[in-house]
């Protein structure tokens, strides 16, 4: 029998993911019409290890390594670097700075792989990360114009504004920018 709680959960996933509440709701009563399994002896369930951030060290030698540099003078002086960073403030003398340049161009930051929290989608701070792919769950080589669109939907659906229970406007135009950004027909 299904529960309420049940229920629930299937009304969540069918408008987080669009998933079918029917085919949800027979896999549900598919799983508790299984025996139940005896019970196993009680264990603390490991809490993931928390990944240390990078030195600043580390993040600065990604950085010249991403731009073909030895040192920050270097860098300063690289076009390609002056080129993409032109419209960015930064102080090389703070640590902030060069995780920026970290996340804008050599990737995820490791303490920071699979976020969770109300800016978090698919693992990734929208706010830190423009990484559009992975927040829409799609592969950039292989997705299709209707895959890229079906995502979009169900994103949109959940973080509407008008959606009372998970409506964020601050996430919805965030999404709304990465959509843009990749698919190839918005602006025709």
């Amino acid at each position: 029998m299904v529960t309420d709680g049940i229920r629930k959960e299937i009304e969540r996933l069918v408008s987080l993911h669009g998933y079918d509440a029917g085919h949800l709701e027979q896999f549900a009563e598919f799983v508790l019409a299984q025996k139940k399994p005896k019970a196993k002896a009680k264990t603390t369930p490991k809490k993931p290890k928390k990944v240390p951030a990078l030195k600043l060290s580390e993040v600065k030698e990604a950085v010249y390594k991403y731009f073909a540099v030895s040192n920050t003078d270097e860098l300063k002086e690289s076009g390609e670097f002056q080129l993409a960073t032109r419209d960015m403030e930064l102080n090389f003398s703070k640590k902030d700075s060069w995780e920026k340049l970290y996340r804008d161009f050599v990737g995820i930051l490791p303490n920071e792989v699979g976020e969770t929290g109300e800016d978090c989608i698919n693992g990734i701070n929208i706010f830190k990360y423009f990484k559009p792919w992975q927040v829409f769950g799609l592969d950039g080589t292989t997705a299709t114009e209707e895959q890229i669109k079906s995502a979009y939907r169900q994103l949109s659906k959940v973080y509407h504004p008008d959606n009372p229970q998970t409506g964020n406007a601050k996430v919805f135009d965030r999404i709304n920018q990465m959509y843009r950004s990749i698919n190839p027909n918005t602006f025709k």
